[in-house]
């Protein structure tokens, strides 16, 4: 893997064929000095925006793609971070562009999206008084496989040439023992190569198993800088194998990264993931 920086590339949906992660931002929830955790993957002509929060659509118009272009979508939860941009997108696919965007979602979660929030701000026709509209009439959706022989839920989908696999993370609330008895929530793996946890506590089977399945090239993994509520904290992340640290990269950080930067590496992670910069495997 290597980076590249917006000083070398532009962001662009396309690419040589390349698997390209980018971060549109890095920040947590309440950032206010970054963009939040929303990413973007590129391989050759397809591309997927994975989460679209409160501030992408603006960070996509200052980096030159305007959220208009994005096709393809897959949200992993349903916090503001998450889905805050969706009803500008949907709205301007329905009244603007004229075209559906595509969203990878299982129908569980599309339940979830539409009925508790984006309904409220869509479903009313702008244009005549007639029934509701539902979710099909805003996006068209590719549904993923359910895949049995994992041990917690996971779902399989392709983007053109991009393979992804969801699989249910342990998030909120902070008194679940497990997935089973999480709110939905998902994290992404990208092309059997690497693992992108998206938000969850901490929970070691999560990475252990699915890294012992895989052999990431890299895990980027939600991490706050203190220990409590619904997100994993960098005191509980440094317990796991220094051989998967090395590889994990730390995203979704507070607003103070800068008095952590030393004990990031101290603690053997491979760094904190950076906004703005593409991670590109070869």
């Amino acid at each position: 893997m290597k980076t590249i920086d917006l000083s070398e590339k532009k962001l662009s949906l396309t690419n040589d064929g390349a698997l390209e992660l980018f971060f549109i931002g890095a920040g947590s929830a309440f950032t206010k000095r970054q963009y939040q955790t929303n990413l973007l993957i590129v391989k050759g002509k397809d591309h997927l925006l994975v989460d679209c929060g409160t501030k992408c659509n603006q960070a996509l118009f200052e980096l030159g793609v305007p959220i208009s272009s994005i096709r393809n979508f897959l949200i992993t939860h349903s916090h503001a971070d998450h889905i805050g941009g969706l009803e500008e997108v949907s709205l301007i696919g329905r009244y603007v562009s004229k075209k559906k965007p595509v969203m990878i979602i299982n129908e569980t979660y599309q339940y979830i999206l539409w009925d508790m929030s984006l309904r409220g701000g869509c479903a009313y026709n702008e244009e005549e008084a007639r029934d509701m509209l539902g979710f099909s009439d805003f996006w068209d959706v590719v549904r993923p496989q359910w895949m049995p022989d994992y041990t917690r839920e996971t779902f399989s989908a392709t983007i053109g040439a991009i393979d992804i696999k969801m699989m249910r993370t342990k998030h909120i609330p902070d008194s679940s023992s497990d997935w089973q008895s999480s709110f939905w929530s998902c994290g992404v793996i990208i092309d059997d190569r690497v693992m992108f946890t998206s938000d969850t506590r901490y929970d070691e089977d999560l990475v252990l198993s699915y890294d012992k399945r895989f052999n990431f090239e890299a895990i980027f993994h939600d991490c706050q800088f203190y220990t409590g509520g619904v997100h994993a904290s960098l005191e509980e992340l440094k317990n796991l194998p220094a051989d998967v640290k090395k590889k994990m990269y730390l995203s979704h950080y507070n607003d103070n990264w800068e008095e952590f930067e030393g004990t990031v590496r101290e603690y053997g992670f491979a760094d904190l993931a950076k906004q703005h910069v593409y991670y590109a495997f070869p």
